[in-house]
């Protein structure tokens, strides 16, 4: 039996749909080619940043039994490593839901601005979030963090003089879309292990759930589909469940029959994506919806660009072009997150600094925002060398 090895694709390509996240989220300008930006919700199709975040949650859900066996190996029990996940889904929730809720901030009810709320926002959460490795009382700082956020959450008014509110749940934000689909997967995972066929009626299962949830045909109590209602949509939980069933094919294969694991994995990606064009009869192609056609269509993209990448990286090992995306994929949420303390920083100060989004030309556009995503893994690159790190 050949000794496993760490697959390093599973890094590059979760470091590349986060560089793919920043590129898109900083495109909303005028003049940017349509095929680059999301679709409107009733637009059957989809441009590049319809997949980048479903691409991500593939990732989520490959990286999901490497991440539980080696917490098994270290010695954590089972109950432990569910506490682990559900606290770190709660801070994903949190965190998601508040910067959601910033655009709904009202200044005046609030008595700060929205700027600079969200900046003090996501300094707490670094604060209460971050690796500290050789730091004496971390726990000093973490308390400020909490205080600091507390303070923040309670001040934060939203609406008008007359009809005030506070903060809502809502969609629970990108990162609380990924907690809920990490949710449902890491716990499949815990339960289920290695077993590859029961794993993909699972992951059928949730497609299912999706259909049904498009249909409309169950009524859900306002409680149950405020809390629940993205587990019970289906559309996130199917794309990172197909993530974990890929993923044991991976490790599976990948190490004993690598020709194996390729010619797999391409069947495998061409009949889901298949079935998405086949699902398009029904459902429109809408990542807005979460219609079923979309999510199995992404995945299909996932799988596919997932094998090209795996024979590019890790067996002809052209690995030098990774080196720039290989810390924003182990490092995930710092490289997510950062951008925005510098977006928020920038909008308060009116420094020039996104100039590019009012040439009216696009490829200055999409050029500008090319280099803005280039220079913000390079960012959170060196807050991590200085010891800045998010860690759930």
């Amino acid at each position: 039996m050949m000794k496993k090895k760490r697959v390093l694709t599973i890094d590059i390509m979760r470091g590349l749909t986060l560089f793919l996240m920043l590129f898109v989220n900083d495109l909303y300008a005028p003049g940017v080619p349509v095929w680059l930006t999301h679709r409107p919700a009733d637009f059957d199709g989809m441009g590049l940043a319809d997949w980048v975040f479903p691409g991500f949650l593939f990732m989520v859900g490959m990286a999901v039994p490497f991440a539980v066996q080696s917490r098994l190996k270290r010695g954590d029990t089972t109950f432990k490593i569910v506490l682990h996940i559900i606290i770190r889904v709660t801070s994903l929730l949190i965190i998601g839901v508040l910067m959601m809720n910033v655009h709904r901030l009202n200044p005046e009810l609030t008595g700060i601005s929205k700027n600079l709320w969200a900046i003090l926002m996501y300094l707490t959460v670094f604060l209460i979030w971050n690796q500290y490795d050789g730091v004496k009382y971390p726990v000093v700082l973490k308390g400020i963090g909490v205080l600091g956020l507390l303070v923040l959450v309670f001040l934060f008014r939203s609406g008008s003089p007359d009809d005030s509110g506070w903060l809502v749940t809502g969609w629970w934000g990108i990162l609380g879309l990924i907690g809920w689909g990490y949710l449902v997967t890491a716990m499949v995972y815990l339960l289920v292990k290695d077993k590859l066929l029961l794993t993909g009626l699972i992951w059928l299962f949730f497609v299912g759930l999706n259909i049904i949830s498009q249909l409309e045909i169950i009524d859900y109590p306002d409680l149950v589909e405020t809390v629940f209602g993205v587990i019970l949509a289906g559309n996130i939980p199917s794309l990172v469940m197909a993530g974990l069933f890929f993923s044991l094919i991976l490790r599976k294969l990948s190490q004993s029959d690598t020709k194996r694991f390729v010619l797999t994995g391409t069947i495998l990606g061409l009949l889901v994506l298949i079935s998405g064009f086949i699902l398009r009869h029904w459902f429109i192609v809408s990542k807005i919806q979460g219609t079923p056609s979309w999510s199995m269509i992404c995945t299909g993209i996932s799988i596919l660009l997932f094998i090209i990448l795996f024979l590019l990286i890790d067996i002809q090992g052209y690995v030098k072009w990774t080196t720039v995306f290989k810390p924003a994929g182990q490092n995930s949420l710092t490289t997510y997150l950062a951008p925005d303390i510098l977006y928020y920083l920038i909008w308060m100060t009116g420094v020039p600094v996104l100039f590019y989004k009012q040439s009216g030309h696009s490829i200055v556009v999409v050029t500008g925002s090319l280099v803005w995503a280039f220079a913000m893994i390079g960012f959170a690159a060196f807050l991590s060398k200085k010891g800045i790190r998010l860690k759930l």
